[in-house]
């Protein structure tokens, strides 16, 4: 059963989840040659002056493409469920149902985490050849919110497609756009290094609120 779900969510991936890696490498590859272009024309010691004096990390411009993509994975897994009438097929299989929704939100987790993963493998890759360790870290610390961001995101996200009815979608929506707020504050570098246990914390709750939705389609709340 398992193996049959890890298929149907692949099924549903297999399109977009490509793209998405050639759209968010695409953009680190930018990224990275915008920095190659500064060293270029003034010199290593030129990016380690700004980041140090301006507080600059030069990979600004991928700071919303995690959440971005955490969203955009999630509307390809759930909203076919509900808008083709799969969902309560789905819960009528010989599973566990709350193991089956966590199953299918981990299985969006596990492939977003690993184009998060070798994004962050690139970039300190790229980095530490050219900046001393504490540069390094201060730029991977400076995005990892932006992924934590994706990821919960993913999870609220995956909890309004599942929703039942349109109010409630509504709410859930309000509420998916505070959280995301919390996440972008700041633009300054190791703005949320304090907050990083309770982002953390906020992404192991958001894995619940799935559920809440179709224990709602459960008990036949629909339009």
């Amino acid at each position: 059963m398992i193996k049959a779900i890890f298929y149907k969510e692949w099924i549903k991936m297999r399109c977009f989840y490509p793209l998405s890696a050639l759209f968010l490498f695409g953009a680190t590859a930018y990224a990275l040659l915008r920095v190659q272009r500064v060293i270029t024309f003034k010199g290593a010691a030129h990016v380690w002056e700004v980041m140090l004096e301006k507080e600059v990390v030069f990979i600004d411009i991928l700071q919303y493409l995690p959440a971005l993509l955490g969203v955009l994975l999630a509307v390809v897994q759930f909203v076919p469920e509900m808008a083709q009438k799969r969902l309560k097929l789905t819960l009528h299989l010989p599973f566990p149902q709350w193991k089956m929704i966590l199953l299918m939100s981990g299985i969006g987790l596990g492939a977003l985490a690993l184009l998060f993963i070798v994004q962050t493998a690139v970039l300190w890759g790229y980095f530490h050849a050219l900046l001393a360790p504490e540069l390094v870290a201060r730029i991977l610390l400076t995005a990892l919110p932006w992924y934590l961001a994706g990821l919960t995101l993913y999870l609220l996200t995956a909890w309004i497609c599942l929703e039942p009815t349109w109010k409630r979608r509504l709410a859930n929506l309000l509420i998916a756009v505070g959280v995301c707020r919390i996440f972008f504050l700041s633009d300054t570098p190791q703005a949320y290094d304090g907050m990083l246990p309770w982002l953390a914390l906020l992404l192991v709750c958001s894995l619940f609120f799935p559920l809440l939705s179709v224990y709602r389609f459960k008990q036949g709340c629909q339009d």
